[in-house]
């Protein structure tokens, strides 16, 4: 099988490789001209030097493939720079949509995310729809909508790791946000960690099998967690009290109204807006796939002492 990967450099796409590539497979990555040095197991794939904007690249990338994986993502936006949600979400996985059916691609595989709806925050209503292009077209397709995704993130950006650094380590409380002014619920929306091996694993189990196309995969793992107790959780694995104290998400709202276009501001009131909305979704399909979810614990946070 020939699989072709938009998006093999990041965080998730450093394990998609590598568990394409200890299957047996050398899949056709597509990197930007510069960023060779980020992929993993370069001398077991093809290098396609491309960029999303030229159909061109996507062309040659797409030649001979059976299948192909869009894995490309974004938290935040920066328009100064052409990074924005509608650019590489939206309008971006359309264009190798259309190319992969020009191309007599047979299967297309999509990383959406869980919460995505059509009316929700830009970075929502990108990702539902590109699922809705992908699921009105002609391909047959898996789009895998996971909840938060952890695991060593091998130098690049990952879930745990900044909460560890910008949170968990710094000498000030860790935030318990709450909305509205009743700080009994602070801390207490929920996320389904899911491991980053268990997704690279979900996507392998559906390129070879046949019988489950056309379907929405979500990937949560194992463990349902607070915000309160995914903190607590990180803090345990590097072996850290850490206090605790509510502050009202109006209060950080505001300050990113001010502050979060600039880049070193920490979260943008979109990420807040999605963070309250909690972000939780069950191991079931996943275990469907004779995959045993990975849990969320010191045990599986040791990198974050490295």
């Amino acid at each position: 099988m020939e699989v072709a990967i938009i998006g093999g450099t990041g965080f998730v796409g450093s394990y998609l490789v590598d568990t394409l590539v200890a299957a047996g497979l050398r899949p056709r990555v597509m990197v930007r001209p510069g960023s060779e040095a980020r992929l993993v197991r370069s001398e077991s794939c093809t290098v396609v030097n491309g960029d999303l904007g030229d159909v061109k690249s996507i062309i040659e990338l797409l030649k001979g493939a059976d299948a192909v994986i869009y894995n490309v993502g974004i938290l935040r936006e920066f328009p100064g720079r052409g990074i924005t949600f509608k650019a590489l979400q939206e309008i971006a996985p359309k264009r190798v949509i259309d190319a992969a059916i020009e191309g007599g691609v047979q299967r297309f595989l999509l990383m959406s995310a869980n919460g995505v709806i059509p009316e929700g925050t830009p970075y929502q209503r990108s990702k539902y729809a590109a699922d809705e292009y992908l699921m009105r077209s002609s391909l047959e397709w898996s789009i895998f909508r996971p909840s938060v995704i952890f695991g060593d993130p091998r130098g690049r950006m990952e879930f745990s790791s900044q909460l560890c650094q910008e949170i968990v380590r710094s000498p000030l409380p860790a935030p318990m946000f709450f909305q509205g002014i009743d700080p009994r619920s602070a801390g207490q929306f929920k996320l389904s960690p899911v491991h980053v091996t268990d997704v690279a694993k979900a996507f392998l189990y559906q390129l070879n099998a046949s019988s489950e196309t056309n379907r929405i995969f979500h990937l949560g793992g194992e463990d349902v967690l607070s915000w309160r107790k995914i903190i607590k959780t990180i803090a345990t694995s590097i072996d850290k009290a850490k206090l605790m104290m509510p502050v009202p998400v109006m209060s950080i709202q505001l300050a990113a109204l001010l502050l979060d276009r600039f880049e070193d501001f920490p979260v943008t009131r979109d990420q807040l807006t999605m963070l309250l909305q909690g972000n939780i979704c069950s191991p079931a399909d996943l275990k469907s796939m004779e995959i045993t979810p990975r849990r969320f614990d010191p045990n599986e946070l040791g990198y974050l002492n490295t």
